[in-house]
């Protein structure tokens, strides 16, 4: 079994030496601040590979997708249709614009922004402009009906890529299909820098906005010249410098992600368990993280409250917070899965809707509540052993016995 003393992490860094050599050429150099070659070449290399023309580097994901809700105009007391499932960060920004998030429910095939959901939302509220939609776990959600019905109300399509860098659909890059998108190179990402996020855009004038927005907001004159609020959000240079470094070890990474992934699968056989799924006849995700989702039939009893859970063991079954209860046990990493938003205290009375209702209905009765209950997400490092990776298999089909 599985050595108690050494952590399994769920998703930590993975360095390759050449990040060190660009921070340092960011120290030696004394480009140390919010310019420099590391920030030019990270965005050329980032929309090169997903295939947009402008990118902008920036602090965080979560700053790039506040500038994106900017430049799509949200104004206080405007609704704005989100995904549901996702981490807060795809959300807040339009909180911070003082406008209203309305909450569109997941659909199974991918754990994504149902598209009937979505048409539905629409048919109850055709004014609104802006959409956010987030590609969970690195699986791209189902971004052609997305973007169709949003071409329908003439909405504008903002792209969370956060989790989902190196994604494609229907062979395209994810963060390429929305008109602003946004990426993170957060620690537990897919390739990071500590930090970082990027704006993608094809609209020239957009870029431009950004780099001016995230500096303050400087005018062009010989003193500190102020029209527009500005914000501190540009990228470090010693920042990029870590990112130019990953950069050349995304696929790299993916295909690791992907064998993680596949030995869960293989390994978890038999059991009434079901791996995150995604359409395997059109997308490619980045397997960012692996998750699985219990059988319903298959669930011993589990009571969740705002801030804890608790279960009744039972033979031959199991519930979320058994298995990461076991696997902490181990010294190993779990995480459930995102507490959807239209759950969360914050949240409670805004709108949100599924593909059939809306109001109290609709939140007796939604996918991504039924996710959230039945799902977790395993450890997914890539430094993980066969060892390792073998013992957490173990103690997850320990549960079911």
């Amino acid at each position: 079994m599985q050595n108690s003393n050494k952590r399994i992490w769920l998703a930590s860094p993975t360095m390759h030496g050449e990040e060190l050599t660009y921070m340092t050429q960011a120290y030696t150099t004394n480009w140390m601040s919010t310019v420099g070659a590391n920030i030019s070449e990270v965005e050329r290399i980032a929309s090169e590979k997903i295939g947009c023309k402008y990118a902008v580097g920036l602090s965080a994901g979560t700053a790039a997708l506040h500038m994106a809700v900017k430049l799509a105009g949200v104004k206080p007391g405007e609704k704005v249709f989100c995904s549901d499932m996702t981490f807060a960060a795809t959300v807040n920004p339009v909180v911070y614009e003082k406008a209203e998030p309305v909450f569109i429910d997941t659909e199974a095939d991918t754990w994504n922004l149902d598209p009937e959901a979505l048409r539905n939302a629409f048919k109850a509220h055709p004014e609104v402009r802006v959409v956010i939609v987030a590609h969970l776990y690195g699986t791209p959600a189902k971004i052609d009906e997305i973007r169709s019905i949003c071409e329908e109300y003439n909405a504008v399509l903002i792209e969370d890529a956060a989790e989902s860098l190196g994604a494609t659909y229907n062979g395209i890059q994810t963060g390429s299909f929305g008109k602003y998108s946004c990426i993170s190179f957060n620690g537990n990402k897919i390739i990071t820098g500590s930090s970082g996020g990027m704006l993608l855009t094809n609209d020239e004038q957009a870029a431009k906005l950004v780099q001016k927005w995230s500096t303050q907001s400087r005018e062009p004159a010989p003193w500190y010249q102020h029209n527009d609020v500005g914000y501190n959000y540009r990228m470090s240079n010693v920042i990029a410098g870590v990112i130019r470094g990953q950069f050349p070890h995304l696929e790299e990474h993916i295909e690791a992600k992907r064998m993680i992934y596949e030995r869960y699968k293989e390994g978890l056989s038999g059991l009434p368990v079901t791996m995150n799924p995604y359409e395997t006849d059109k997308a490619v995700p980045n397997f960012w993280l692996s998750c699985l989702i219990i059988d319903k039939d298959a669930m011993c009893p589990q009571t969740i409250s705002e801030t804890s859970v608790t279960y009744e063991s039972q033979h031959g079954k199991s519930c979320p917070a058994e298995i990461l209860e076991k696997l902490a046990a181990i010294n190993a990493e779990g995480r459930p899965i995102w507490k959807p938003m239209h759950m969360q205290p914050i949240f409670s009375d805004n709108e949100f809707f599924t593909a059939t209702s809306t109001g109290a209905q609709a939140k007796a009765d939604n996918v991504g509540a039924d996710i959230f209950s039945r799902g977790l997400c395993l450890p997914s490092d890539i430094k993980m052993t066969d060892e390792e990776l073998d013992s957490i298999i173990a103690v997850i089909r320990s549960c079911f016995d």
